[in-house]
């Protein structure tokens, strides 16, 4: 098993102006998280995805070796809230294009946060 550095960049999207039908199929958002985790070159160790009903929205998370990629739909809202956090040589930038992709929002706003291991003396 490869070892890595606690550092890495993680990614939060809210996808507006998704069609409804995107968002609510455990199936369909569980295999394109799982392929835009392999697009982005990281190692899947698990899933687990939960459909709220007919209709209705999809929770679910894809664990990783580099960390996860999770995503909450609200179909009633048409929007999608997506966050890929990597460690490693994983490239998160590539999950969330692949992502961005298949969902076609009309609207995305990401923000990014480079995450790394803090010495206490510099923490707030």
């Amino acid at each position: 098993m490869s070892t890595y550095k606690a550092e890495g960049t993680h990614l939060l999207a809210d996808l507006s102006g998704v069609a409804a039908d995107r968002l609510t199929s455990c199936a369909r958002i569980e295999a394109l998280l799982r392929a835009a985790a392999d697009a982005a070159g990281a190692h899947i160790l698990h899933s687990h995805f939960h459909a709220f009903g007919p209709g209705l929205g999809v929770t679910g998370v894809v664990l990783l070796a580099e960390s996860h990629i999770s995503i909450h739909t609200w179909p009633e809202q048409a929007f999608a809230a997506v966050d890929i956090f990597m460690c490693g040589a994983a490239a998160p930038q590539r999950a969330l294009d692949m992502v961005r992709q298949a969902l076609a929002p009309t609207h995305c706003r990401v923000r990014s946060v480079q995450r790394c291991a803090v010495d206490e003396a510099v923490m707030e």
